[in-house]
Protein backbone atom coordinates (compact mmCIF):
# COMPACT_ATOMS: atom_id res chain seq x y z
CA UNK A 1 0.00 0.00 0.00
CA UNK A 2 1.16 3.61 -1.02
CA UNK A 3 2.20 5.62 1.82
CA UNK A 4 -0.16 8.40 0.54
CA UNK A 5 -4.13 9.50 1.81
CA UNK A 6 -6.75 7.73 0.81
CA UNK A 7 -10.24 9.34 1.04
CA UNK A 8 -12.92 6.30 1.85
CA UNK A 9 -16.98 6.66 1.34
CA UNK A 10 -18.82 4.11 3.54
CA UNK A 11 -22.34 2.99 3.19
CA UNK A 12 -25.24 5.66 3.70
CA UNK A 13 -27.12 2.81 5.44
CA UNK A 14 -26.46 -0.47 4.14
CA UNK A 15 -23.78 -2.42 4.73
CA UNK A 16 -23.19 -3.80 1.58
CA UNK A 17 -23.26 -0.52 -0.75
CA UNK A 18 -19.04 -0.15 -0.07
CA UNK A 19 -16.72 -1.06 -3.23
CA UNK A 20 -14.33 -3.91 -3.19
CA UNK A 21 -11.71 -1.17 -3.77
CA UNK A 22 -12.36 0.26 -0.65
CA UNK A 23 -12.53 -2.43 1.41
CA UNK A 24 -9.37 -3.50 0.50
CA UNK A 25 -8.06 0.10 1.30
CA UNK A 26 -9.35 -0.08 5.05
CA UNK A 27 -7.65 -3.68 5.27
CA UNK A 28 -3.70 -2.83 4.04
CA UNK A 29 -3.77 0.97 5.44
CA UNK A 30 -1.55 1.37 8.34
CA UNK A 31 -4.08 3.77 10.18
CA UNK A 32 -7.97 4.41 9.75
CA UNK A 33 -8.71 7.83 11.14
CA UNK A 34 -12.84 8.13 11.49
CA UNK A 35 -15.53 10.38 12.72
CA UNK A 36 -16.69 8.18 15.64
CA UNK A 37 -14.59 4.93 16.28
CA UNK A 38 -17.60 3.12 17.57
CA UNK A 39 -19.81 3.48 13.73
CA UNK A 40 -16.65 2.42 12.05
CA UNK A 41 -15.70 -0.69 13.77
CA UNK A 42 -19.63 -1.86 12.94
CA UNK A 43 -18.42 -1.77 9.22
CA UNK A 44 -14.87 -3.23 10.20
CA UNK A 45 -16.44 -5.75 12.45
CA UNK A 46 -19.04 -6.78 9.40
CA UNK A 47 -16.24 -7.33 6.99
CA UNK A 48 -13.52 -8.89 9.55
CA UNK A 49 -11.02 -6.42 9.07
CA UNK A 50 -8.60 -5.71 11.91
CA UNK A 51 -7.39 -2.22 11.96
CA UNK A 52 -5.91 0.99 13.70
CA UNK A 53 -8.43 3.24 14.25
CA UNK A 54 -8.18 6.92 15.42
CA UNK A 55 -10.93 10.00 16.00
CA UNK A 56 -10.86 12.06 12.90
CA UNK A 57 -13.83 15.05 13.48
CA UNK A 58 -14.89 18.41 13.65
CA UNK A 59 -13.37 19.19 16.96
CA UNK A 60 -9.73 17.94 15.99
CA UNK A 61 -9.69 18.00 12.44
CA UNK A 62 -6.97 20.98 12.25
CA UNK A 63 -4.43 18.99 14.46
CA UNK A 64 -5.20 15.16 13.04
CA UNK A 65 -5.07 17.08 10.02
CA UNK A 66 -1.07 17.71 10.45
CA UNK A 67 -0.63 14.39 12.57
CA UNK A 68 -1.68 12.75 9.40
CA UNK A 69 0.53 14.62 7.33
CA UNK A 70 3.77 13.80 9.63
CA UNK A 71 2.70 10.19 9.40
CA UNK A 72 2.37 9.94 5.72
CA UNK A 73 5.62 11.59 5.62
CA UNK A 74 7.42 8.99 7.55
CA UNK A 75 6.19 6.18 5.54
CA UNK A 76 2.89 5.39 6.41
CA UNK A 77 -0.55 5.00 4.55
CA UNK A 78 -3.66 6.32 5.83
CA UNK A 79 -7.34 6.39 5.46
CA UNK A 80 -10.24 8.57 6.19
CA UNK A 81 -13.81 7.56 6.86
CA UNK A 82 -16.79 9.56 8.07
CA UNK A 83 -19.47 7.99 9.44
CA UNK A 84 -21.79 7.45 6.49
CA UNK A 85 -21.28 8.32 2.91
CA UNK A 86 -18.57 10.14 1.20
CA UNK A 87 -16.11 12.57 3.50
CA UNK A 88 -15.59 16.25 2.88
CA UNK A 89 -19.26 16.63 2.08
CA UNK A 90 -20.99 17.92 5.30
CA UNK A 91 -18.72 15.94 6.83
CA UNK A 92 -14.88 16.16 7.85
CA UNK A 93 -12.40 15.74 5.10
CA UNK A 94 -12.73 18.92 3.38
CA UNK A 95 -9.77 21.02 5.37
CA UNK A 96 -7.30 17.78 4.98
CA UNK A 97 -7.88 17.72 1.64
CA UNK A 98 -7.07 21.48 0.74
CA UNK A 99 -4.19 21.08 3.29
CA UNK A 100 -2.50 18.59 0.83
CA UNK A 101 -3.25 20.55 -2.12
CA UNK A 102 -1.49 23.57 -0.94
CA UNK A 103 1.18 21.40 0.37
CA UNK A 104 1.89 18.96 -3.28
CA UNK A 105 0.99 16.11 -0.82
CA UNK A 106 -0.55 12.79 -2.72
CA UNK A 107 -4.33 11.79 -1.99
CA UNK A 108 -6.54 9.54 -3.60
CA UNK A 109 -10.67 9.72 -3.06
CA UNK A 110 -12.05 6.68 -3.84
CA UNK A 111 -15.66 6.42 -5.73
CA UNK A 112 -18.69 5.62 -3.63
CA UNK A 113 -22.25 6.40 -1.83
CA UNK A 114 -23.42 9.99 -0.94
CA UNK A 115 -26.37 10.70 0.37
CA UNK A 116 -27.26 13.78 -2.03
CA UNK A 117 -27.22 12.21 -5.51
CA UNK A 118 -29.07 8.84 -4.44
CA UNK A 119 -31.74 11.13 -2.90
CA UNK A 120 -31.54 13.43 -5.98
CA UNK A 121 -32.27 10.77 -8.42
CA UNK A 122 -34.82 9.23 -6.40
CA UNK A 123 -36.84 12.48 -6.19
CA UNK A 124 -37.47 12.37 -10.00
CA UNK A 125 -37.01 16.65 -10.35
CA UNK A 126 -34.84 17.92 -12.69
CA UNK A 127 -31.37 16.77 -12.46
CA UNK A 128 -29.47 18.06 -15.30
CA UNK A 129 -28.67 20.95 -13.14
CA UNK A 130 -28.60 20.94 -9.19
CA UNK A 131 -27.43 22.73 -6.48
CA UNK A 132 -25.28 21.27 -3.37
CA UNK A 133 -26.91 23.19 -0.56
CA UNK A 134 -25.85 21.31 2.32
CA UNK A 135 -27.20 21.33 5.97
CA UNK A 136 -29.97 24.72 6.69
CA UNK A 137 -27.71 27.03 8.39
CA UNK A 138 -28.75 27.88 12.29
CA UNK A 139 -27.25 31.13 11.87
CA UNK A 140 -29.74 34.29 11.51
CA UNK A 141 -27.84 35.62 8.91
CA UNK A 142 -27.03 33.06 7.05
CA UNK A 143 -30.45 31.70 6.97
CA UNK A 144 -31.68 34.30 5.43
CA UNK A 145 -29.27 34.84 3.14
CA UNK A 146 -29.93 30.76 2.05
CA UNK A 147 -33.90 31.51 1.47
CA UNK A 148 -32.95 34.26 -1.22
CA UNK A 149 -30.31 31.98 -2.92
CA UNK A 150 -33.72 29.52 -3.00
CA UNK A 151 -36.12 32.35 -4.09
CA UNK A 152 -34.43 32.59 -7.42
CA UNK A 153 -32.58 29.72 -8.09
CA UNK A 154 -32.95 28.13 -11.55
CA UNK A 155 -31.74 24.08 -10.62
CA UNK A 156 -33.04 21.86 -8.29
CA UNK A 157 -31.47 22.12 -4.78
CA UNK A 158 -30.08 19.51 -2.47
CA UNK A 159 -30.40 19.91 1.37
CA UNK A 160 -29.64 18.00 4.33
CA UNK A 161 -31.67 18.55 7.61
CA UNK A 162 -31.56 16.26 11.04
CA UNK A 163 -34.39 15.14 12.65
CA UNK A 164 -34.64 18.02 15.31
CA UNK A 165 -35.23 20.52 12.62
CA UNK A 166 -36.57 19.16 9.65
CA UNK A 167 -40.18 20.06 11.11
CA UNK A 168 -39.04 23.96 11.31
CA UNK A 169 -37.92 23.72 8.35
CA UNK A 170 -40.85 21.75 6.02
CA UNK A 171 -42.33 24.82 7.89
CA UNK A 172 -40.23 27.56 6.78
CA UNK A 173 -40.82 26.14 3.06
CA UNK A 174 -44.35 25.92 2.86
CA UNK A 175 -44.52 29.73 4.43
CA UNK A 176 -42.93 30.68 1.45
CA UNK A 177 -42.70 28.05 -1.50
CA UNK A 178 -46.01 26.64 -0.70
CA UNK A 179 -46.49 25.41 -4.18
CA UNK A 180 -43.13 24.86 -4.83
CA UNK A 181 -42.59 20.73 -5.68
CA UNK A 182 -40.32 18.83 -3.07
CA UNK A 183 -39.23 15.00 -2.33
CA UNK A 184 -38.30 14.32 1.19
CA UNK A 185 -36.01 11.47 1.86
CA UNK A 186 -35.32 9.41 4.94
CA UNK A 187 -33.03 6.74 5.86
CA UNK A 188 -31.59 6.11 2.38
CA UNK A 189 -30.64 2.28 1.17
CA UNK A 190 -31.70 0.97 4.75
CA UNK A 191 -35.10 -1.15 5.56
CA UNK A 192 -37.07 1.58 6.09
CA UNK A 193 -36.49 3.91 3.62
CA UNK A 194 -38.77 6.48 2.89
CA UNK A 195 -39.16 8.86 0.36
CA UNK A 196 -42.61 11.29 -0.14
CA UNK A 197 -43.07 14.00 -2.83
CA UNK A 198 -45.49 16.66 -3.00
CA UNK A 199 -45.94 20.44 -2.74
CA UNK A 200 -43.63 22.06 0.30
CA UNK A 201 -47.07 22.67 1.58
CA UNK A 202 -48.48 19.25 1.35
CA UNK A 203 -45.13 17.65 3.26
CA UNK A 204 -45.01 19.91 6.14
CA UNK A 205 -48.67 18.91 6.93
CA UNK A 206 -47.90 15.32 6.77
CA UNK A 207 -44.60 16.15 8.64
CA UNK A 208 -46.13 18.00 11.22
CA UNK A 209 -48.42 15.35 12.72
CA UNK A 210 -45.61 12.61 12.90
CA UNK A 211 -44.30 11.87 15.86
CA UNK A 212 -40.79 9.57 17.05
CA UNK A 213 -39.65 10.69 13.59
CA UNK A 214 -35.63 8.80 13.62
CA UNK A 215 -32.59 8.90 10.28
CA UNK A 216 -31.40 11.81 8.55
CA UNK A 217 -33.31 13.51 5.86
CA UNK A 218 -32.41 14.82 2.56
CA UNK A 219 -34.71 16.99 1.12
CA UNK A 220 -34.77 17.88 -2.76
CA UNK A 221 -36.53 20.96 -3.74
CA UNK A 222 -37.54 21.97 -7.37
CA UNK A 223 -36.47 25.01 -9.22
CA UNK A 224 -37.49 28.22 -8.27
CA UNK A 225 -40.70 29.68 -10.59
CA UNK A 226 -39.05 32.47 -12.91
CA UNK A 227 -40.91 35.43 -11.47
CA UNK A 228 -42.86 37.27 -14.28
CA UNK A 229 -40.84 40.16 -14.35
CA UNK A 230 -38.10 38.61 -15.38
CA UNK A 231 -39.71 37.33 -18.39
CA UNK A 232 -39.09 40.42 -20.80
CA UNK A 233 -36.44 38.10 -22.43
CA UNK A 234 -35.56 41.20 -24.94
CA UNK A 235 -34.37 43.17 -22.03
CA UNK A 236 -32.45 40.45 -20.69
CA UNK A 237 -30.76 39.66 -23.88
CA UNK A 238 -30.07 43.50 -24.24
CA UNK A 239 -28.60 43.28 -20.92
CA UNK A 240 -26.15 40.44 -22.00
CA UNK A 241 -25.46 41.81 -24.48
CA UNK A 242 -24.50 45.48 -23.27
CA UNK A 243 -22.36 43.25 -21.05
CA UNK A 244 -20.01 42.01 -23.75
CA UNK A 245 -21.71 39.17 -25.01
CA UNK A 246 -22.46 38.28 -28.43
CA UNK A 247 -26.24 37.73 -29.77
CA UNK A 248 -25.87 33.63 -29.89
CA UNK A 249 -23.69 33.92 -26.03
CA UNK A 250 -26.40 35.63 -24.98
CA UNK A 251 -29.15 33.29 -26.03
CA UNK A 252 -27.08 30.60 -24.18
CA UNK A 253 -26.92 32.98 -21.00
CA UNK A 254 -30.44 33.81 -20.77
CA UNK A 255 -31.64 30.72 -21.90
CA UNK A 256 -29.08 29.15 -19.03
CA UNK A 257 -29.89 31.32 -15.72
CA UNK A 258 -33.87 31.24 -15.99
CA UNK A 259 -34.64 28.11 -17.29
CA UNK A 260 -36.19 28.87 -20.40
CA UNK A 261 -36.52 27.22 -23.80
CA UNK A 262 -33.75 27.56 -26.23
CA UNK A 263 -35.89 28.26 -29.37
CA UNK A 264 -38.43 30.42 -28.26
CA UNK A 265 -35.14 32.86 -26.68
CA UNK A 266 -33.22 32.50 -29.86
CA UNK A 267 -36.59 33.39 -31.80
CA UNK A 268 -37.26 36.65 -29.58
CA UNK A 269 -33.40 37.37 -30.16
CA UNK A 270 -34.20 37.71 -33.74
CA UNK A 271 -36.13 40.66 -33.10
CA UNK A 272 -33.40 42.26 -31.76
Amino acid sequence: MENKLYIVPTPIGNLKDITLRALDVLKEVDVIYCEDTRNTVKLLNHYDIKNNLKSYHEHNEKLRTEEIARQIQSGLSIAIVSDAGMPGISDPGHTIIKYFIENNMEFEVLPGATASITALVSSGLDNDKFAFLGFVPREKKKLKEFYELLDNLQMTSIIYESVHRIKSTLKKLAEVYPNRKVVVCRELTKIYEEKISGTCNELYNIYKNKNNIKGEFVIVLDKAEVKEELLDIKKLLLEEINNGLSKKESVKAVTSKYGLNKNEVYKISLEL
